[in-house]
């Protein structure tokens, strides 16, 4: 069988009832799980990061998470990683994973959206659901993915879509890679990993959305306060109203750089239109494009691009690469 760590973050997945706090807290440790999950899965070994909601995460809680999940990969003895997650923040430290690990042993993330004092606790069987994954040969080369509700999703591709749904996690331009059926791993596509030789993450990038009518003062303001780069969700396939091309002109000048996304949930940045603030318009004034990503997860890879590149020549390239 498969040698597999789990390593335990908190979460959902870690929580139960606390009176004294007034609702859910994290409680389980990974002893816990390990406890309850079937014997004949994998062989397992059990490490707690941290017992943290994930909106509690700091840039440095994962980065530490992304260096704990490559130091045990490099073990030879170690044939993958489960991580148990916060669902708040999971996408991104899975895109961080998938983003910055290299490797082929499988790196899968999963939680739950139930405390375990609720009935209907999803967590067990998440759980086991991603041990499954993880101890598949056809999860090599996958890279990172999210295992919740017997679905399997590539970190690039998945966010969460709903607030309480234990069916959140959606793949909404690809679908899924694939599924756990009972006792069978069954993969359905397959996704070609990019990833990025990285030591940390420029942790001065910004997320700005766009909304009607709105003003372009918080991208003068990220510039005036020296922001390194930015990242705008913008509006359908990736247009800014007119009056935000010349404060992005003088953002680029300035050596800031500026990625265009899009606030809708799915699809890739680009559009055919000749008008101000169009896709032609916000090309020609020198920005990148975040090709397919969510605004959340475009901030962070292009943290990993600032981080990585030796000079400004060089994101480009890595941010296509």
């Amino acid at each position: 069988m498969s040698t597999l760590v789990i390593l335990t973050t908190g979460g959902t997945i870690a929580m139960k009832r606390d009176e004294a706090a007034g609702g859910a807290v994290p409680t389980l440790q990974g002893s816990d799980f390990l406890a309850a999950l079937p014997p004949d899965l994998a062989v397992l070994q059990v490490e707690e990061y941290c017992n943290l909601p994930s909106a509690h995460f700091t840039l440095d809680t994962l980065w530490g998470l992304r260096s704990r999940v490559a130091e045990l990969l490099e073990k030879p003895e170690v044939d993958g990683v489960i991580v148990t997650h916060g669902t708040d923040v999971m996408e991104e430290s899975a895109y961080l994973l998938d983003l910055t690990v290299p490797g082929e042993k499988p790196m899968v993330l999963t939680g739950a959206m139930r405390t375990a004092s609720e009935i209907g606790y999803d967590g067990l069987a998440n759980l086991a659901a991603a041990v499954r994954v993880a101890a598949s040969p056809q999860a090599r080369g996958l890279g990172a993915v999210i295992v919740m509700n017997d679905e399997i999703h590539a970190a690039r591709f998945v966010t969460k879509t709903h607030t309480q749904s234990v069916d959140t996690f959606k793949s909404l331009f690809f679908g899924p890679l694939g599924r756990v059926d009972g006792d069978e791993v069954v993969i359905g596509q397959r996704v070609a990993r990019r990833w990025i030789p990285c030591d940390g993450l420029e942790p001065n990038v910004i997320l700005i959305k766009l909304s009607a009518g709105v003003d372009d003062g918080f991208l003068r303001y990220a510039v005036e306060k020296g922001a390194k780069g930015v990242v705008i969700e913008a509006l359908g396939g990736g247009r800014v109203p007119p009056w935000w091309m010349p404060t992005i002109r003088e953002a680029v000048e300035a050596g800031v750089t500026m990625v265009i996304a899009s606030r809708c949930p799915s699809g890739r940045v680009w559009d055919g239109y000749g008008y101000e603030g169009a896709y032609k318009d916000l090309r020609g004034a020198g920005v990148l494009f975040a090709d397919g990503l969510n605004g959340q997860k475009a901030r962070l890879k292009l943290m990993v691009v600032l981080e990585a590149a030796a000079d400004r020549s060089a994101i480009s390239r890595l941010w296509a690469g």
